[in-house]
């Protein structure tokens, strides 16, 4: 029986995964950090995009509906995979042009800072649907409701629609969450030292492959789990006052 997980790489699996060298379990959190850290960031990011993106969808005029309409097509149509290194690769190019042009010298870019701004554009055109549909789905006679009190547009958004559209868009922004803590991986292909990254380097220099990627998806298992909790709370707190669902059963 020994041998047979010696054989799968779970004999020394512990000092393997130690914290302190030569075990890689510090590695692997480091990256695990900078892949919740990028995830974090293009989510919020996302949000942002998608809060103005789905404004600009309904109340925006015919040419902002069309860019829009564009940019959310065309980001859903492509791979992200696809989309990354695109907007990766172009991106950089741009700026450092940009940079050279105006006299300066080459720059280098940070890379939580770029995986943060290419997932969020990513993010962006899923969430400015899934806002748009949440906005849509709040009752117009609380929107009518408010505009009778004399509440400008600005108001209206922050203290009625934004609260209530909150419980239509949190299931949808939950698993966006999680797309975007998948997403992360992706970002391996340019270089970013994230989880998926520093599990390679760790199973190419140990061989272990079993256990580096046993342990990997363990830890994105872990962060799917706490995310579940977090946002069940956030759905509850958007749906006090509304009627139970079990009770509406």
């Amino acid at each position: 029986m020994q041998a047979f997980f010696d054989m799968l790489g779970l004999g020394s699996s512990a000092e393997l995964l130690s914290l302190s060298p030569p075990g890689w379990g510090g590695n692997l959190l480091r990256g695990l950090a900078n892949s919740l850290k990028i995830a974090l960031g293009a989510f919020g990011l996302g949000l942002v995009i998608g809060l103005f993106g789905a404004c600009g969808k309904l109340y925006g005029g015919k040419v902002t509906r069309d860019l829009l309409a564009v940019y959310t097509t065309v980001i859903r149509a492509v791979p992200e995979l696809v989309l990354i290194l695109i907007l990766y690769y172009v991106g950089t190019d741009v700026i450092n042009k940009i940079s050279e042009a105006m006299g300066g010298d080459r720059v280098e870019i940070n890379g939580v800072a770029a995986g943060i701004w290419v997932l969020g554009i990513v993010q962006g055109a899923y969430a400015t649907e899934i806002l748009r549909g949440a906005i849509q789905a709040v009752p117009v006679g609380q929107i009518e409701a408010a505009r009778s009190f004399g509440m400008p547009s600005a108001m209206t958004m922050r203290r009625i629609t934004i609260p209530a559209m909150m419980s239509f868009a949190t299931p949808g922004l939950a698993n966006l969450w999680l797309i975007a803590t998948k997403d992360t991986a992706l970002l391996a292909v340019v270089g970013f030292s994230e989880l998926t990254l520093e599990t390679r380097q760790a199973a190419g220099s140990t061989r272990a492959y079993f256990t580096f990627f046993l342990a990997a998806g363990a830890l994105y298992l872990v962060v799917t789990l706490l995310s579940g909790l977090v946002f069940a709370r956030i759905e509850n707190w958007a749906r006090r006052g509304q009627p139970s669902l079990k009770g509406a059963r």
